[in-house]
């Protein structure tokens, strides 16, 4: 098996690292570990629920480095042919099979463009399509018909993610796929962080509001009726649709906006499809929700109902 040398170029100084943080909020260990590792030569597997930033760790570091990211959803249509190409048939029945009428596939593209093969839910993709990956990432190559040998340049990786919660259309993944990667599990984000990923991707400088959507949406990650909790995305749709709600005027206007109603609102239209109701519940998402916002806003004492919302 042949190790592809680290690129020349970019390295995992202090400096480096510090430029790809700008694009990340938080993340700093989880930064040094992919940082460590892509830069060793070394292939990842992300392990960790969807939305704690996971592609975009990778995306900064791509874009630092200047090498493309090519995404690559893992599912049942992921087949080998999809992955590594095709030949055009159109131009196969004028031309018979050449190198030329091929039409390289996601592995093929980020081979040749020495770029980052980024696949979704890694362990929905097919056996065959993981055997054909494997290979890739033991030689740096893989050998198309009547096309040839195609060697992958020095800073190709292939990095996966996997949600380890989700069962559904899911397959076990094997020792041997898992011992080619080096495997980092993430977590939510801290709520510090969260607020901060809601403020930037917003551009809502309202802090109890953000306060009030990260709180909410992180109670549903431990509610006992929910077997899936939303991410960090639950928070910043909450809040976007809060502050258009806010607007409209239906809430009330200036010091008389009702904020809990038009943050129950935002929440049910921003997280009832985003959680998973277990099914020994008879709950339903939307009961779910009311209680957590019930919970967060009149559990505690000294809370005002009627607050505006900048």
């Amino acid at each position: 098996m042949t190790t592809p040398a680290a690129p020349a170029t970019p390295s995992a100084n202090g400096s480096r690292r510090d430029a790809i943080a700008r694009g990340v909020v938080g993340r700093r260990r989880e930064l040094d570990l992919v940082l460590a590792a892509v830069t060793a030569g070394r292939d990842i597997l992300l392990e960790g629920p969807p939305g704690t930033s996971k592609s975009t760790l990778l995306r900064a570091i791509t874009g630092q480095w200047g090498v493309p990211f090519v995404l690559v959803e893992g599912n049942a249509e992921l087949t080998p042919a999809r992955l590594v190409g095709h030949h055009n048939p159109a131009r196969v029945l004028r031309e018979d099979y050449s190198a030329e009428n091929f039409v390289p596939g996601p592995l093929v593209e980020a081979m040749q463009g020495g770029g980052f093969l980024y696949i979704e839910e890694l362990n929905r993709a097919p056996e065959d399509t993981l055997n054909v990956l494997l290979a890739a990432m033991a030689e740096r190559e893989v050998t198309v018909p009547r096309v040839g040998l195609i060697r992958g340049l020095p800073t190709f990786r292939v990095l996966a993610s996997m949600n380890p919660f989700d069962d559904i259309g899911t397959a076990r993944i094997s020792d041997s796929v898992y011992d080619r990667w080096c495997r980092l599990a993430v977590g939510y984000q801290d709520e510090a962080d969260e607020r901060a990923i809601v403020a930037v991707r917003t551009g809502c400088d309202d802090d109890r509001l953000i306060a009030d959507g990260v709180a909410l949406t992180r109670a549903t990650r431990s509610h006992p009726d929910l077997r899936r909790g939303s991410s960090v995305r639950g928070a910043i749709d909450l809040v976007a649709i809060a502050v258009e709600l806010a607007a409209l005027g239906s809430y009330g206007t200036g010091d008389e906006i009702d904020r809990p109603r038009v943050v129950l609102d935002a929440a049910l239209l921003a997280l009832s499809a985003r959680i998973g109701v277990d099914e020994a519940s008879e709950a339903t998402p939307e009961q779910v929700i009311t209680q957590i916002w019930e919970n967060h806003f009149f559990s505690r004492p000294g809370v005002q109902r009627r607050v505006p919302i900048a």
